[in-house]
């Protein structure tokens, strides 16, 4: 999605992305080239940040005529905040679902009401404990199960990087026992749910609100773990551009990788927690390529036993619509 995310793929021994760069119309002014080994069979795009760019950078590779995606697999990587509750900084997770958390009213919360334990509301609710009735299709998908498992066997192989900065911040959480994992002694791979949104929040109120916002949307399924501000945008144009056709939304991967806690630890404070050190972040960063490689390669010398013909998902796959067939096991009817 950013700069550093895109370089951690550059000059590494497995494969080469720059040999050839590719102009595609509609790119990020940023990041205006698609980047491909010589043969083409691994090929990187930069999106840009946040759901606006995200979705017009995939649009502008879906709908050109460069790229033949019909049987691509995507690999959804960048880093992420984390709860504490599930992960902890470093962590390589999977997810089965990405769900757009900031897609609901909102009141400042120094003027919501008394009873109410935040300022989200669900789109044509009345409280924030119900299910939106003002969907607008965005707001969950879910990606195969079955691709994930094989993902997370593959980067399971991994030596993930951590640093001695980033036990002493993990140990920071120790003292609250529902930070356990948080806490934890160094990075793993788990599999664990996404949220998407716009705003780079901090905090245990707003954390928890959309850690309920994803119980909610999910009914009760998605575990909320990691928070960004791209997937749901770039999953929705997968979504699309496979009913023209043109992409196959049973091969895509979500990774995000623990950059950053989305809450303070006992005795610090929300504001501390956002703009103090970081020391997740460059962990993260590495993990997005030692673990990310192994999905890649996985893939690659798989592909003409497995992935070519591709992996048959057991679950229930798309948006909260069912536009590509089959009934979500979230949402209203549900």
């Amino acid at each position: 999605m950013f700069a550093s995310e895109a370089a951690i793929w550059y000059n590494i021994p497995e494969f080469n992305v720059l040999e050839r760069n590719i102009t595609v119309p509609g790119f990020s002014p940023l990041f205006p080239e698609a980047h491909c080994t010589q043969d083409g069979s691994i090929c990187q795009i930069v999106t840009g940040e946040a759901e606006i760019n995200a979705a017009s950078s995939m649009s502008a590779l879906v709908y050109s005529d460069i790229f033949d995606l019909t049987t691509t697999y995507f690999l959804i990587a960048g880093i992420a905040g984390v709860n504490p509750k599930v992960a902890t900084l470093g962590d390589v997770t999977f997810a089965r679902y990405a769900v757009q958390v900031a897609l609901q009213y909102e009141f400042d919360a120094r003027e919501i009401p008394a009873d109410f334990p935040t300022g989200y509301v669900p789109q044509g609710t009345v409280a924030p404990d119900q299910y939106p009735t003002s969907i607008y299709g965005t707001e969950v998908f879910e990606v195969n199960t079955a691709l994930r498992t094989l993902a997370v066997g593959f980067a399971k192989n991994a030596t993930l990087n951590d640093t001695t900065a980033t036990q002493e911040m993990r140990s920071l959480y120790a003292n609250n026992s529902a930070f356990g994992p948080g806490a934890s002694s160094g990075p793993s791979v788990r599999e664990c749910d996404t949220a998407t949104s716009d705003v780079y929040f901090s905090g245990t109120l707003l954390s928890e609100a959309f850690e309920n916002t994803t119980s909610l949307f999910t009914n009760g399924t998605g575990v909320y773990c990691t928070t960004q501000q791209e997937d749901n945008a770039t999953l929705e144009v997968l979504m699309r551009a496979t009913l023209a056709k043109l992409a196959d939304f049973s091969r895509i991967v979500v990774m995000r990788t623990a950059s950053d806690f989305d809450r303070p630890y006992d005795g610090e404070s929300a504001a501390e927690n956002l703009f103090g050190d970081a020391p997740g972040y460059h962990p993260a960063v590495e993990n997005i390529y030692l673990a990310g490689v192994r999905v890649v390669e996985g893939i690659v010398k798989g592909w003409n036993q497995t992935f070519e013909k591709g992996v048959k998902a057991d679950n229930y796959i798309g948006d909260i619509f069912g536009s590509l067939g089959g009934v979500p096991d979230f949402g209203p009817g549900s």
